[in-house]
């Protein structure tokens, strides 16, 4: 064989050999370590509010069952209210497994948003719902825990004002760890379904 032959021969032997060697580093060679991406999403977190009975409560006095959680504010229009009721519709569809799941709503208009005023709002939907309010600081706090954003709209020196604000519903688990979420729009029979797979 020419030595010209067993050169080229040799070169592409080489080339060959690099390159099945970056693929498998590339694709995780059974004997190497291995990355993995691991974690759990950065929702949820401590707070300290007031419920609409006036007791002060914690993210612990909900440990032990699933928590339903909606930010809003109780003179919002349209999204808030349609969302409780959602969220209400689906924890009777639930039927008696409903009593494993709290539906909580906490404000983000806590000006507004009294222990007196969440205790006659949140009687308009479920019987179980819990309305958490609290100062300012306390509000923002637990917004920011679970990354909710909200902000005045308009005239904010009206008393008549909007709060612009995310409009998610997240399904926490019993140990107060995030498990999923249910955009604005989900049916009650979609969200009813999606909190079974966690009971």
């Amino acid at each position: 064989m020419p030595l010209r032959l067993v050169f080229i021969v040799v070169i592409a032997f080489m080339i060959g050999a690099m390159t099945a060697l970056l693929l498998l580093r590339e694709a995780g060679s059974p004997g190497a370590p291995s990355q993995q991406v691991s974690g759990k999403a950065l929702i949820g977190g401590p707070f300290s509010l007031t419920d609409h009975t006036g007791k002060p409560v914690t993210q612990d006095d909900f440990k032990g069952k699933l928590m339903l959680v909606f930010f809003g504010y109780t003179y919002c229009p349209d999204i808030c209210p349609a969302e409780l009721q959602v969220m209400s519709a689906a924890l009777d569809a639930l039927g008696a497994d409903a009593e494993k799941v709290t539906p909580v709503f906490i404000t983000v208009d806590p000006a507004r948003d009294t222990v007196e005023q969440m205790a006659s709002y949140v009687a308009s939907f479920h019987p179980r719902l819990v309305g958490l309010t609290g100062s300012e600081e306390a509000v923002k706090e637990a917004a920011k825990a679970y990354r909710v954003y909200y902000a005045k709209a308009g005239d904010a020196n009206s008393p008549d004002y909007l709060v612009d604000h995310s409009a998610i519903v997240y399904l926490m688990g019993r140990d107060g760890n995030y498990l999923t979420h249910f955009s604005y729009g989900t049916s009650a029979e979609k969200m009813a379904a999606g909190i079974r797979k966690h009971l």
